[in-house]
């Protein structure tokens, strides 16, 4: 089961602490000024849409901005219908570990969970 302590109503897409705490610190490697993580989806994958994670340093006009314990993160208006009331997290480990969606919004997941469709 997946932790839940970023569940807020201002949030479209629901962040554990797992997860915000490995992004804050990976975001520290990067020697940015005002780093964002970036969520997103692209065409493509077996399933036909990809989560898309990413590293920004500005906003466009079709951001939503949103504030997970001092991570800041921006997703596109179009990305938001495919992951809003999505769960990001993260496991650690030397095998299995990284960063993993659970979409309600998800129609048909593939077996390694980085694509979907709905």
């Amino acid at each position: 089961m997946l932790e839940k302590t970023n569940v807020a109503p201002d949030r479209a897409v629901n962040i554990t602490e797992a997860a915000v705490e490995e992004t804050k610190r990976l975001l520290g490697q990067e020697k940015m000024d005002n780093p964002y993580l970036r969520l997103g989806v692209a065409a493509g994958g077996c399933s036909g849409m990809s989560y898309a994670m990413a590293v920004e340093t500005e906003k466009t006009e079709h951001d939503n901005e949103y504030d997970y314990n001092g991570l800041k993160v921006l997703i596109d208006s179009k990305a938001l219908q495919y992951l809003s009331g999505a769960i990001l997290d993260y496991k650690g480990g030397m095998l299995g570990g990284g960063f993993s969606f659970e979409n309600p919004n998800a129609s048909r997941s593939c077996g390694c969970g980085t694509s979907f469709s709905c």
